[in-house]
């Protein structure tokens, strides 16, 4: 006779599972579900707009779809692994899940905190693989409270459920009941169920408070599913003649001299993180910075100046080589070449001698490389400087003052002959230490991190003014340009969002430029300027020509009348916008809506105005952007 394996019917029987497992399921889904609800109202609740219940409702919508559908699936599996090996994979993949959920979901919910953007599988595998660069950035966000949350879950989701169990059932002095017997319909009939509520978790979701898509989303379904998918409304680059765009490259371009022509020294000081906004001459209401506002009155002075993309080593390709900078995917492409003529490369081959000095650490983002890609002959990071005395300013550098003393040196053994030598500054630059020992801080702001950041604005000012201080000493001042620009802004929720990388709003784009030429009279610059606009006009002031190729951007002593100025997010496929005259138009590759600002009335761009424009006017816009995007990651073989 066939021998019956199937535990014989109990008193004590559950439906579908015994109450030991009931309880042990539950005893991590239970807590995990809820932790995942508990972060995801705590993001609604942060939410700039109005959302009452029913927008709370639609918004935790996927969420609440997959918990269940999670729940279903896991339930389902334990029906059927009832012994041996089964139950003993689906326990292990059952708690593996848990760990890989709870950690994604809390990475997410501590990267919206921090950035005002959603999390999606680019970025993890971007930190995953980029450890030296981003390591201590995510490092600084490891607090106390969170590195012990993650410790305590972590235990509870290992040992948790069967701790529980054993209080359980220890306290009631009784079995656990006879298991039931495998349930492959029930199984079944769950898992098509939960892939019915997998499903549903996708459908979109936002707008009520004026979210977006990927933050209406569940926040592992959103990861999962954001690799896949790429933008929120099927859109993608579209297709362009690669070589053709290479062929048109300013590669093979050279300075020409002319009769104007003068070899005078350039400096280019790099401001980090620097916003038009924070800075007296663009803003009267904040005296963070009084020498820049001297300046600013005997200086080639854009009142409208915009980065292109706003991340660091982005904004040096515009600022410095002249050309359309990559986004995040093709930024480390950079330190393998750049396809564009520099200008150190250009003033190279007119007999400069060239340096670049920064007080960051060479480690980011492949500076050596870059640096010696854009022609400069010599690199002095912050590892090459003495630094004791030196307050830290981030996880990236020291207080830019560090730089002054090899700033010298260097001058008196090179500056009789013509250089241009570049100052990357990193002061205020995330997470806004504001240095004090030197120059004290002021109170700008109530809230301490936007207070902390005007601070480090305040102390760029110094610097610059100890800068032009020591060239005057040196006797090189007169003969030389000074170029000063911010590489890109950085945002405090004006837009929902922080830093910079995805901020293409005026906050992260608006920057302030101006150019010191002792040998030229002060002029406002009122028409729109674009970072790629410096190359030219270097080449303009010194009285070269450029032959051999064109470069997009102009010299700001001739601006055309009318032009397009195109930025993008540096994260890829995030946010494009657009800028001609005053009106200014904006797109989330569907995942937001549209914007359309018009900045003479609304410079904070608060009204948008995109329901009241033209859909073919949109769209117009829209295509422009994105084949301008096409053509600027063909340049850099994407």
């Amino acid at each position: 006779m066939q021998r019956d394996d199937t535990p014989a019917p109990s008193k004590g029987r559950s439906l579908i599972l015994d109450r030991r497992d009931w309880v042990y399921v539950l005893g991590l889904l239970v807590p995990l579900i809820a932790y995942n609800l508990a972060l995801k109202a705590a993001r609604i609740s942060s939410l700039p707009d109005e959302h009452g219940l029913v927008g709370s409702l639609v918004l935790i919508r996927s969420d609440l779809l997959f918990g269940l559908g999670y729940a279903l699936f896991w339930i389902g599996l334990f029906a059927v692994a009832r012994r041996g090996l089964s139950r003993l994979t689906v326990l292990v993949l059952f708690h593996a899940a848990a760990i890989l959920v709870a950690l994604v979901t809390t990475a997410y919910h501590r990267f919206f905190v921090v950035t005002g953007t959603t999390l999606d599988a680019a970025t993890i595998l971007f930190f995953i693989f980029s450890p030296g660069e981003v390591g201590p950035v995510a490092a600084s966000e490891l607090t106390l409270p969170l590195v012990v949350t993650l410790i305590v879950s972590l235990a509870y989701a290992i040992f948790g459920p069967l701790i529980l169990v054993r209080m359980v059932f220890r306290r009631r002095g009784s079995t656990a009941g006879g298991a039931a017997g495998r349930s492959w319909p029930a199984f079944a009939g769950m898992a098509l169920l939960a892939y019915a509520l997998f499903s549903l978790s996708l459908l979109p979701g936002g707008g009520p408070a004026g979210a977006s898509e990927t933050f209406a989303r569940d926040a592992f379904v959103n990861v999962a599913v954001s690799e896949v998918e790429g933008s929120g409304d099927g859109t993608s680059l579209p297709r362009v003649d690669a070589e053709k765009v290479r062929e048109g490259l300013p590669t093979e371009t050279r300075l020409e001299r002319t009769a104007r022509t003068e070899k005078r020294n350039v400096v280019v000081i790099h401001l980090e993180s620097t916003r038009a906004r924070s800075v007296t001459p663009y803003n009267e209401e904040i005296e963070t910075t009084p020498f820049l506002d001297e300046l600013s009155k005997k200086s080639l002075f854009a009142e409208r100046a915009y980065a292109v993309v706003p991340h660091t080593t982005n904004a040096l390709v515009a600022a410095l080589c002249g050309i359309e900078p990559p986004d995040r995917s093709g930024t480390s492409a950079v330190g393998d070449g750049i396809p564009a003529r520099c200008l150190p490369e250009l003033l190279d081959q007119q007999g400069y001698n060239s340096v670049y000095f920064t007080s960051s650490v060479q480690t980011f983002e492949r500076r050596p490389e870059v640096v010696e890609n854009m022609g400069y002959e010599e690199f002095y990071p912050v590892e090459t400087m003495d630094t004791e005395g030196f307050q830290k300013a981030n996880y990236f550098g020291y207080e830019d003052d560090v730089m002054l003393e090899p700033s010298r040196k260097w001058l008196e053994k090179n500056g009789d002959e013509p250089f241009i030598a570049t100052y990357e500054t990193i002061t205020p630059h995330h997470q806004y230490l504001a240095p004090d020992k030197r120059y004290g801080r002021k109170d700008f702001a109530e809230d301490d991190t936007l207070n902390r950041y005007q601070n480090t604005v305040r102390y760029v000012d110094f610097f610059v003014k100890n800068l032009i201080e020591q060239y005057k000493e040196l006797g090189l001042y007169e003969d030389t340009v000074f170029v000063i620009y911010g590489d890109h802004g950085e945002a405090f929720g004006e837009h929902g969002r922080y830093q910079h990388d995805n901020v293409i709003w005026e906050e992260g784009l608006r920057v302030p430029l101006m150019i010191v030429d002792p040998s030229r009279p002060a002029e406002r610059i009122e028409r729109p300027v674009s970072q790629l606009d410096i190359l030219p006009t270097v080449a303009d002031l010194l009285g070269y020509g450029i032959a051999g190729g064109e470069y997009p951007g102009y010299s700001v002593l001739d601006l055309p009348e009318e032009r397009t100025l195109m930025f993008a997010c540096w994260y890829e496929n995030k946010c494009l916008a657009s800028l001609e005259g005053d009106e200014k138009y904006v797109y989330h590759f569907g995942n937001q809506p549209e914007e359309f600002y018009d900045l003479s009335e609304d410079p904070l761009e608060k009204d948008n105005l995109a329901d009241e424009v033209p859909p073919e006017e949109l769209a117009q816009r829209r295509d422009e952007l994105l084949e301008w995007r096409a053509r600027a990651d063909a340049a850099y073989g994407e």
